[in-house]
Order: C-alpha cells, then sequence, then structure tokens
C-alpha cells in the first residue's frame, strides 16, 4: 500500500521535476557561456521582459497583451470561418455525387498548395492587415474540415442508409438523420487538425508580413538581435495555443454529452 502511494506521488512530481530540470538546466547553459547570451536569452530574461511588456510598447510599439490579442482575433476568425464553410462543404461532398463533382476538382487543385504559399498573392490583395491573415488561417482550416466531414459521411454505415430508405426516407432525411450524425466524430477529430493548422499558420504569416501579433514580435527580435524577445514570442505562441486547445477540447466535449443524451 505504501509503495503504491509513493508511485502515485513520484508520478505527480515528476512533471514539475522536469519542468523544473529543463529550465534550470537552460538558465545554467547560458549563464556559464556554453551558449552566449547573444545566441540564447535565459528563462530570467525571458521572464523580466515578459513583466516590461505588459505595461511597456518598447521596442516593437506594441504591448504583449495586444501582439496576443491581434493573434488571437486572427486565428479564431480565420478558424470559424474554416469551420463554417468546410464542415458543410465537406458532408454535402461526401453525400451529393453532384456536389462532388462541382467541387472536388476544384478542392483537389488547392488542397496540395500550403497556406503559406499564398501569402504573397494575399500581401497584394488585402495588404498586412488582419484581413489578408484571416485569408490565410481559412485557407489552412478549410482542408481538413472538408476532409474529415467528406470521409464521414462516406464511412456511414451502408446497412443504416438502405434500411431507411426501404422505409421510405428521401435522399435529404437520410442525409440530415443518418448521415450527418455519423460523421460526426470525424467532424470534431476536424476541430483539432484544423486548430492546429490556423494557428501554425497564424505564426509564418506574421512572421512575414504583419504590424502586430505573435509573430511579429519573434521577427522584431531577430531583427533587433533580441532573443529575450525571440523566445518570449515564441512561449507565448505556445502558451496561447496550448490554452485554445483546452477551450476547443472542453467544446466538444460539452457538444458530444449533450448529443448522446
Amino acid at each position: 500500500m505504501a509503495n503504491a502511494s509513493t508511485r502515485k506521488y513520484i508520478l505527480k512530481i515528476l512533471p514539475f521535476a522536469s519542468v523544473a530540470l529543463f529550465f534550470g538546466a537552460w538558465q545554467v547553459i547560458v549563464d556559464v557561456g556554453i551558449v552566449p547570451r547573444v545566441f540564447l536569452a535565459t528563462p530570467t530574461d525571458v521572464v523580466k521582459l515578459l513583466v516590461v511588456k505588459l505595461y511597456q510598447t518598447k521596442p516593437d510599439g506594441a504591448l504583449l497583451v495586444t501582439h496576443t490579442w491581434v493573434s488571437l482575433q486572427e486565428a479564431v476568425y480565420g478558424y470559424m470561418l474554416a469551420l463554417a464553410f468546410g464542415v458543410p462543404l465537406g458532408l454535402l461532398m461526401g453525400w451529393f455525387y453532384t456536389i462532388e463533382g462541382l467541387a472536388r476538382p476544384l478542392f483537389e487543385m488547392i488542397r496540395p498548395i500550403p497556406a503559406v504559399a499564398w501569402i504573397p498573392l494575399t500581401i497584394f490583395w488585402f495588404g498586412i492587415g488582419m484581413s489578408g491573415k484571416v485569408f490565410i488561417i481559412w485557407l489552412s482550416g478549410i482542408v481538413p474540415c472538408v476532409i474529415n466531414s467528406f470521409t464521414g459521411v462516406k464511412l456511414t454505415n451502408p446497412t443504416l442508409i438502405q434500411m431507411a430508405r426501404t422505409y421510405g426516407a428521401t435522399k435529404w432525411q437520410i442525409f440530415y438523420q443518418i448521415c450527418i450524425p455519423s460523421a460526426l466524430p470525424m467532424v470534431f477529430g476536424a476541430l483539432q487538425i484544423a486548430l492546429a493548422a490556423c494557428w501554425t499558420t497564424l505564426v509564418a504569416a506574421e512572421l512575414i508580413a504583419a504590424d502586430t501579433g505573435l509573430g511579429f514580435l519573434i521577427t522584431m527580435g531577430r531583427r533587433l538581435v533580441r532573443p529575450d524577445m525571440v523566445v518570449l514570442g515564441m512561449m507565448m505562441v505556445g502558451l496561447t495555443g496550448f490554452v485554445i486547445g483546452i477551450v476547443v477540447d472542453l467544446i466538444e466535449k460539452r457538444l458530444l454529452a449533450g448529443i448522446r443524451r
């Protein structure tokens, strides 16, 4: 019994110990000069800059909260548009052959093109403001939404479809009452995949063309040779993406629980 409780205690402590060891080793490596400060900032340097950026806009022209808020807005708008267009299109393509015949060739032409490859054209069309980055994020997020929704419908049990037809159900009734519910697990899977694609693409777009945002913060750190700014931007990207992922996961669980009831 004692061994079991000790094991549980160790398992709880290990994650914190590994994180502490990582940051401790990082601090020592830079402090003793194994890696020069010009190449890598220490954790304490990053924390100091974090505190300063909460109330000071220098040297990049915006507060950290502003950079984070701008990136968050762009990601959410692009992500929601990707879901709003991608999921219905994928579901319709999966069930109606006419829609699949019309939309799939164009989709297959666009799908292999990385979203970041559209950035130069997007700058021509929209400039470096929010609308351009929302468009890029939409392009990256719509692909997994369409693919997962399409696949979900195609994986619908044919026995259920045949049974519904036997009882006189129309094509639209089968689509709404059988195909869409059957496709929901794949659709919910698209939520997380699209989120990761959108967030990664956003940062890439901001690294190339932006005047605010976390990607812009990283770019300014590179230009000013400020590794603390670069690391702070990277950490905020990871932390914000992690929080968004948790929120999406909670929403997914709530929706699934409601459907099961």
